[in-house]
């Protein structure tokens, strides 16, 4: 049976919020211990508190190749999106330019798609991930920032780790519920973080308010909001049609950033967020999903890869 529209829309509401989040959460970190060290304590938060979750799932018989695919799903999503994205905002790379390099991915992942998932990506939706794309460079304006040349790589590999991820978790149906999936991702990324930390000053927590602030607010909204939203949106729909939600996060992150931090607005910003609306309008007219083969089951039916499990 196919899912309500409805619900899947308010997820998806849900996941813009959430996920214009980690950026702010970026900007959090920076301003009050190492990154790194916030991002390992984030991460060892989520994999204890979903520990019952995870071993529940291995009672049941979680096997290895299910186990080794999330902890690559977590360590391309999490650890290398996050690690070099917000790494490149604490060396000066503003957030709506990071948010605007993060976004290249939705392009990329519908290029993907077709070839690696067999997603057919319509004209409609073409021209809706372009207007988008446009919508995002008019919102961030042309603002540089003070970062070296080098940091704005490591936004290019941070969306390039987050593409990988999400054409993997949507190609596979490996029977992985949602919060056992996310205890895994955590797990592997903790681990990767762990040495980062360490070099950069030590793993020993503070109980300063804003370091406090900073794990909260990365492990409630950015964590289980917006990384448990997108497995479960990108379970429902298309990897084209999740993906283009992020072009929606760099106008929200603005928001964010005006309402905490005063950071001001524009009428380029307004315009552009109108443009990304538009975009993202089309990518959801169009068809989410279209088989390629007679024989493969519809978008959002059961038993159809991805659309259930996976992530």
């Amino acid at each position: 049976m196919k899912a309500p529209a409805a619900p899947l829309l308010l997820l998806e509401a849900g996941l813009v919020v959430a996920w214009s989040s980690g950026f702010i959460g970026g900007k959090l970190a920076a301003e009050t211990a190492t990154l790194f060290l916030v991002l390992f304590w984030r991460f060892v938060a989520v994999a204890l508190l979903l520990s019952p979750a995870v071993l529940a799932a291995l009672r049941a018989g979680l096997t290895r190749r299910q186990i080794h695919r999330q902890l690559l799903i977590g360590a391309l999503a999490m650890g290398v999106y996050l690690g070099a994205g917000l790494k490149a905002i604490e060396l000066g790379v503003p957030a709506g330019l990071a948010a605007l390099i993060a976004v290249l991915q939705p392009p990329l992942t519908a290029a993907l798609a077709g070839p690696l998932l067999g997603e057919r990506v319509s004209g409609r939706q073409w021209l809706g991930l372009g207007l988008g794309f446009l919508g995002v460079l008019l919102a961030v304006g042309g603002a540089l920032g003070t970062a070296p040349l080098w940091a704005y790589g490591l936004c290019l590999l941070g969306m390039a780790g987050l593409t990988a991820a999400t054409l993997l978790a949507k190609g596979s149906d490996d029977g992985v519920g949602l919060l056992p999936a996310i205890g895994l991702q955590s797990l592997v990324t903790a681990l990767l973080f762990a040495p980062l930390a360490w070099l950069e000053g030590g793993l020993i927590p503070n109980a300063e308010p804003g370091f406090l602030l900073a794990i909260g607010w990365f492990v409630v909204l950015s964590t289980f909001g917006g990384y448990g939203l997108y497995w479960l949106c990108l379970r429902r729909g298309s990897a084209t049609r999740t993906a283009s939600l992020l072009y929606l996060t760099p106008p929200v992150t603005m928001l964010w950033a005006w309402a905490m931090f005063g950071e001001p607005l524009s009428l380029w910003a307004a315009l552009g967020f109108g443009l990304c609306l538009l975009g993202v309008l089309l990518t959801r007219r169009a068809p989410a999903l279209t088989p390629r083969s007679p024989a493969a089951a519809p978008a959002g039916a059961p038993g159809s890869a991805g659309c259930r499990r996976g992530g």
